[in-house]
């Protein structure tokens, strides 16, 4: 009898702590609630959760469950992923086999190179390939340049589908073969004395024409890059840019890059360039094929180890080389040629196997650039709290932001006292602004954050969650994250 006085007695004040307690971690603190109303961003479009490591429950849990649009902070499932999974020490092997007789410097027969997803064959190092089959003698080719991209299997990518935006690097599609992020970067360079501006191409690739019609003008640089105007034509094989619009001398010199061919087309303009330079011979074409049976090795240049690359694409969040790295996901996972859907099942299994249930998980690329991508703040930065425990725990987290330092975050909260404090993954797409991470806070302990903003008015959201930084560095102590 008295066991269930007590036990009714304590249910009893169980009912009345534990809406207090849920309300606590509910609770967005102040200034990030205010920031929010003045952005004209509901909190019911809003998800937060912060949980300090070690302590028993979160902090704030706002929205936490509901299922939301990461963006580019989806990067850290791929990358913690990666990883566990292929190791840090990881590297991606382009190859080059001679496919026929090889005799005095000279190949009758096709040069074949092998792709196995490198997301960072940059134009360096591919010129370090072309500089390998040089250094071995081979100087002039009589066939063909094959491409073996069968590592992923095809897909009909659609550069434009995204947002229109069919020449932006960041729209270029994954491909097993991915040389230079198939960009051609232009540098805009003012000349005072003839009032002219010159466009400079690296690589120049002949398929790719530059007609300029630019006018150099006085005034403030401002939105350089919104004045152009950008006219793209051309198939498969050639295109052509032509650029018309103002540009401002106070603007100096300045970049962008461009994609405007397609995977084989770009790879066999960049050869003949390189391999021209190089004082090699070729007259052929290009076609896609598959290393045979009887072609020989001949050369190959590694990547930079995993850990690297993932530093690479979080940091500076790299859309192409997540989109490359979620697909060797699944080759190496679940077997050649890689498809999104194996890439997938990959990640799920992952997680089931280290207890972490995502109901709501939703991959498209593993990048973030997706409209359909989902996962919640909660298991997100519960997905955080389990890397903290990981043996790649260091080089996950030194890939990712560090507060008003480098990356997405260089030019973030540079005069207040979480700079430098903060290693911080962000997210961007038109409606949704998010962060993810971790935070050191003034008395040395370290927290997991992550925000999401899925509204028509996220692009205003960076105050808030900037404010929710700057909050949890200079927090007070807080009895509910306490380590018990």
């Amino acid at each position: 009898m008295l066991h269930g006085l007590l036990t009714a007695a304590l249910a009893a004040v169980l009912a009345l702590w534990m809406p207090r307690v849920q309300a606590q971690a509910a609770a967005l603190p102040e200034p990030v609630a205010r920031a929010l109303a003045e952005a004209g961003i509901p909190e019911s479009a809003t998800a937060f959760y912060v949980h300090e490591i070690g302590a028993e429950r979160p902090l704030i849990a706002a929205g936490a469950d509901r299922s939301m649009n990461p963006a580019s902070t989806i990067k850290l499932v791929t990358t913690y992923a990666a990883l566990e999974l292929l190791g840090p020490a990881f590297q991606w092997v382009t190859e080059a086999y001679a496919a026929g007789g090889l005799s005095d410097g000279v190949l009758a027969g096709d040069l074949v190179l092998k792709g196995r997803g490198d997301p960072k064959l940059t134009l360096e190092n591919f010129w370090l390939l072309l500089r390998s089959l040089r250094g071995r003698g081979l100087r002039e080719i009589r066939g063909d340049l094959v491409l073996d991209r069968t590592y992923f299997a095809a897909n009909d990518h659609d550069p434009a589908r995204f947002d229109e935006q069919p020449t932006r690097p960041y729209n270029t599609g994954p491909d097993a073969l991915l040389v230079n992020f198939k960009a051609v970067r232009l540098t805009f360079v003012p000349v005072s004395e003839t009032r002219l501006v010159r466009i400079l191409a690296e690589p120049a690739l002949p398929q790719v024409q530059i007609v300029n019609r630019l006018t150099l003008v006085n005034g403030p640089c401002g939105d350089w890059a919104g004045r152009l105007k950008v006219d793209a034509q051309g198939g498969s094989a050639a295109t052509r840019l032509t650029f018309s619009g103002r540009y401002a001398a106070s603007c100096g010199e300045r970049e962008r890059s461009y994609s405007v061919l397609p995977h084989a087309h770009y790879v066999l303009g960049l050869f003949r360039e390189l391999w021209r330079e190089l004082g090699g011979t070729f007259t052929g074409t290009v076609r896609d094929g598959a290393v045979g049976a009887d072609a020989r090795l001949i050369a190959a240049v590694e990547s930079p180890a995993l850990a690297q690359v993932v530093r690479d694409m979080n940091k500076f969040s790299n859309n192409v080389m997540a989109r490359q790295l979620f697909l060797t996901l699944g080759a190496e996972g679940a077997g050649e040629p890689a498809t999104s859907e194996k890439a997938d099942r990959v990640i799920r299994e992952w997680l089931a196997g280290k207890g972490l249930t995502v109901p709501e998980l939703i991959l498209e690329n593993g990048s973030g650039l997706s409209r359909s991508e989902r996962i919640s703040a909660r298991n997100l930065g519960l997905l955080l709290l389990s890397s903290f425990r990981s043996p790649v725990m260091p080089e996950l987290i030194a890939s990712l932001p560090l507060v008003a330092v480098d990356g997405t975050m260089k030019k973030r909260l540079a005069d207040a006292d979480v700079a430098g404090q903060a290693h911080i993954k962000t997210g961007s797409l038109t409606g949704v602004r998010s962060i993810a991470g971790y935070v050191l806070d003034a008395q040395g302990r370290r927290l997991v954050v992550v925000s999401m903003v899925n509204h028509p008015n996220a692009g205003n959201a960076q105050v808030a969650q900037d404010a929710l930084l700057a909050w949890i560095y200079n927090r007070a102590d807080d009895a509910c994250c306490r380590r018990r």
